[in-house]
């Protein structure tokens, strides 16, 4: 029986029904007349190189409904940041490349920094928040959709029915957010299993009814990296700059939009990209370093609606995730089990264990700092304090890559 369940206070839309891809891109494309349509591809150079995002880019040629691609690029020098323009020349869409680290950017970025606008110096959290300022910049968009570059089984049905909800007039939805099972021969999606949804729930029951928390249990994939967002919504969310990014801007979203204009929506039946290492032993990186950041940024916005934390709070909380995150261990062994799928008990009892470590680093580092890291300001705010940026963000961005071209 196909899944038709409604959960939470998100609307969900499933995969259920036999509409043909055809037929809903040609719906888009419709639509997309009077709501045109960007694409946000942040990337590491070192992703040109890989398996994914060249089949990606030969799957975005024959997409019509998208009139601009944007692509953020990190880490890479003058002749990286040519070859990627001719990796890029062959997308018929009106493509740009943000070179993130060219000397133009580098300058707007310093401005940034000198107006107290801007504190990070790199990373994916300022990669889309930099995305995203230069298609508010261009002024004729209305949809912005995001995904990774690293998705190694992605096709045309996944960015459709990403940007539907939002360029469909007869919905209105202002932000989607995708979901989609990682599964091979086993279970993936550690960090969402094991950590994001058990510490949720255990929130709930130690601060009690709190409408934000049940928000975030209503998405089945809160650490999805695709999106789409109305250019509106876009301009007033702040951006978080850490692994903390999915999650934050969940919160974000919460604070800045009406539930009702929330969607999730099924990308796809078989979804896999790159896996972190769990790093058990270093809080600097990997799955430990990620959960580190999830937490405080949860806690940021948990503070941010009232709660009060406090050492008790975090020691009960530690020991309530522990124990609901044990028996989610139980529970997706006999999913797996049921389905002939590979179950490693012990590793995801050391993910548990890991996790855990992980949750008492960012209580502690919360307590000591709630402020943390802060996100960086919204579009609206910059713009008030430098009314140009919009078109210092777009000459610099056309300029790098007619020059370089």
């Amino acid at each position: 029986m196909g899944d038709f369940f409604q959960n939470g206070t998100v609307s969900t839309l499933h995969q259920i029904g036999r509409v043909g891809l055809e037929s809903l891109e040609e719906r888009i494309t419709k639509c997309a007349v009077w709501r045109p349509v960007s694409l946000i591809l942040p990337s590491l150079y070192s992703e040109l190189e890989d398996q994914a995002l060249p089949r990606i880019v030969n799957i975005l040629i024959d997409i019509g409904y998208i009139d601009r691609i944007i692509v953020g690029l990190d880490s890479a020098n003058e002749d990286e940041f040519n070859q990627a323009l001719n990796f890029f020349a062959i997308l018929p869409q009106n493509t740009k490349v943000i070179w993130n680290n060219g000397p133009r950017m580098q300058s707007v970025y310093a401005k940034l920094k000198e107006e107290g606008l801007l504190t990070v110096s790199s990373g994916k959290g300022r990669n889309v928040w930099m995305c995203l300022g230069y298609a508010l910049a261009c002024r004729d968009t209305d949809v912005i959709a995001l995904h990774d570059c690293d998705i190694l089984t992605y096709d045309r049905a996944l960015l459709a029915r990403l940007v539907y909800p939002l360029v469909e007039p007869n919905m209105e939805y202002e932000y989607t957010k995708g979901y989609y099972a990682r599964v091979t021969d086993r279970l993936h999606g550690r960090v969402t299993r094991l950590f994001v949804t058990p510490l949720i729930r255990a929130l709930k029951r130690i601060v009690g009814f709190l409408p934000y928390l049940n928000y975030l249990d209503s998405f089945r994939y809160p650490l999805a990296g695709e999106f789409a967002i109305k250019a509106g919504l876009a301009m007033v969310n702040r951006m978080p700059a850490t692994w903390g990014l999915e999650i934050g801007l969940l919160g974000e979203v919460y604070r800045n939009c009406t539930q009702r204009r929330v969607c999730q929506v099924d990308l796809s039946i078989d979804y896999e990209h790159k896996h972190q290492e769990l790093s058990d032993d270093d809080p600097t990186k990997g799955l430990l370093k990620m959960c580190i950041d999830i937490a405080i940024s949860l806690f940021s916005t948990l503070a941010g609606e009232g709660v009060a934390f406090s050492d008790g709070m975090f020691r009960a909380l530690k020991v309530t995730y522990q124990r609901i995150a044990e028996d989610a261990v139980r529970l997706y062994e006999d999913d797996a089990a049921i389905n002939g799928l590979f179950f490693d008990r012990h590793s995801e009892v050391k993910a548990v264990e890991t996790f855990t470590k992980g949750l008492d680093i960012a209580g502690q580092a919360f307590l000591k700092d709630p402020l943390g890291s802060p996100c960086i300001p919204s579009w609206a705010r910059v713009t008030a304090a430098i009314p140009a940026i919009f078109d210092e963000i777009k000459e610099a961005v056309e300029q790098d890559n007619k020059v370089s071209a």
